[in-house]
């Protein structure tokens, strides 16, 4: 388990304009919580933040944060991201105790080629890409590995086929991960001939009724 070493400072001005002012100078505006704790307003600094954060391997980052002269151990529960440059607006610390269990999500990846689309042509549809787990902090996978080269067309691997090792997994085990759908096949409308003109009747006569003329005369 990597922890990551971070430093920070207490927010005195809050709301909106506090957040502006902390991205102004180069921090990301953090809130801290947990333990039964009244929540606390802090900053990072942000260039050190995301440089400890590309040295830590998956989801999940434990972090040993400096606060007012305390070390917190604390886990990066939520990164608010800018949708357009991707950096980090906001982030979210739960105070925890590595003695403790925690609920995290933790991804799942799919190993191997599934025989179905190997043999049959189908199509690995990967549904649930995340699972949620029970675990101590110092137990949390990077991901879990679920093997899907047995599947044919028509057949699905499930929660229930997740391996468990040292952790409790909370997502319900028949939910699905990934299934093997038959290859899509593209319909194509085929022309037999061509349709017959409609015949459409004159306005006036659509009932009227032709009487044989030999017929009229003989009576």
């Amino acid at each position: 388990m990597s922890v990551i070493q971070l430093k920070g400072v207490r927010r005195e001005s809050l709301g909106k304009g506090g957040a502006r002012k902390a991205r102004a100078a180069g921090n990301i505006p953090s809130v801290l919580y947990g333990h039964k704790e009244v929540p606390v307003a802090l900053a990072v600094v942000g260039r050190e933040f995301k440089a400890a954060l590309r040295q830590h391997k998956g989801g999940n980052a434990i972090v040993n944060l400096s606060l007012d002269g305390n070390e917190i151990t604390a886990l990066v529960r939520d990164a608010q991201l800018d949708p357009i440059t991707h950096d980090i607006l906001h982030l979210d610390f739960q105070h925890i105790s590595l003695t403790e269990t925690i609920e995290v999500s933790v991804p799942v990846h799919l190993v191997g080629l599934a025989i179905g689309v190997k043999d049959g042509g189908g199509i690995l549809e990967h549904i649930v890409r995340e699972v949620m787990i029970r675990c101590l902090p110092t137990a949390i996978p990077q991901s879990l590995d679920i093997d899907v080269v047995r599947l044919n067309i028509g057949e699905s691997v499930h929660v229930s086929d997740i391996k468990v090792e040292g952790f409790t997994l909370i997502t319900e085990p028949e939910t699905t991960i990934a299934t093997v759908v038959p290859p899509t096949v593209e319909e194509v409308a085929v022309v037999a001939g061509v349709a017959e003109p409609e015949v459409v009747a004159p306005k006036g006569k659509k009932d009227e009724v032709v009487v044989d003329k030999d017929k009229k005369d003989k009576k």
